[in-house]
């Protein structure tokens, strides 16, 4: 087994778990307990994701299920579709600095850092808004997260701009302020879906994709470097297209 996905399965029975030692996550794995024990003390993802209480047992700081109680403390903002919605702009900016400020990432506005936020913040409005008249509003009940970071390793830095928690894939969405994909911001798309993998687990599929907010009416593919696999981009108004290719909700009405 490689040790990705060793860690995977690791995490998934902590996270599913309520408190287990290491010789339980061995028994339910059908592992070798120093195989485990290494993959808690040495990967720098899992010292991240799981705490060991006085007992020794270890706990998963987010939930591998709805809701996914934990990710609030690694997210800027973190809520349900239908709160976001229900917030007015000023709300959910308010919100998100504070957020931002409690997992420690920087509001230096120099670069137009808060345009940046609302630009996101408006696609994923009409995002929801189209969702709700496409495919009715069981999409309200779906997480979101902004501004997802897992910084505090020295090897592990996941900077995802927005999550989308569906009932059984996540779309980790990365934004530009451009009208045509780069090859390297294609890359930075894709490069943390292996890391999203342990963080939600066996049960639900990762899916990237990147929102060029200055183009319009712009859906497509393009390659993940020299990897042989493609990645989904569009404009911020048909990103319910990213949507619809994967969870098929046009094709049912």
């Amino acid at each position: 087994m490689n040790a990705e996905l060793l860690e995977r399965r690791v995490c998934a029975a902590i996270c599913h778990g309520d408190g287990l030692k290491a010789r339980d996550i061995a028994g339910l794995l059908g592992l070798d307990r120093n195989a485990v024990n290494r993959v808690l003390y040495a990967s720098p993802l899992l010292k991240e994701l799981c705490y060991q209480d006085r007992d020794y047992r270890w706990h998963g700081i987010i939930k591998q299920a709805r809701p996914h109680a934990g990710l609030f403390e690694f997210s800027g903002y973190y809520g349900r579709g239908r709160d976001f919605m229900d917030l007015t702009e000023g709300e959910w900016m308010d919100r998100l600095a504070e957020g931002c400020q409690r997992i420690g990432r920087s509001l230096n506005d120099r670069r137009g850092l808060f345009h940046s936020f609302r630009d996101c913040r408006a696609q994923m409005a009409r995002l929801f808004a189209d969702l709700t008249d496409m495919a009715g509003d069981a999409c309200l009940n779906w997480e979101i997260a902004f501004e997802f970071r897992l910084k505090r390793a020295r090897w592990v830095r996941i900077y995802a701009d927005v999550l989308v928690i569906t009932e059984d894939r996540v779309f980790s969405l990365e934004f530009k302020m451009k009208d045509a994909p780069d090859p390297e911001d294609v890359i930075q798309a894709a490069k943390y879906v292996s890391y999203l993998e342990i963080v939600f687990g066996p049960d639900y599929e990762v899916i990237p994709a990147l929102v060029l907010t200055a183009a319009r009416e712009t859906f497509d593919f393009a390659p993940i470097g020299n990897t042989g696999s493609i990645l989904p981009y569009c404009s911020g108004d048909m990103l319910f297209n990213v949507f619809d290719e994967y969870l098929g909700f046009l094709s049912e009405t």
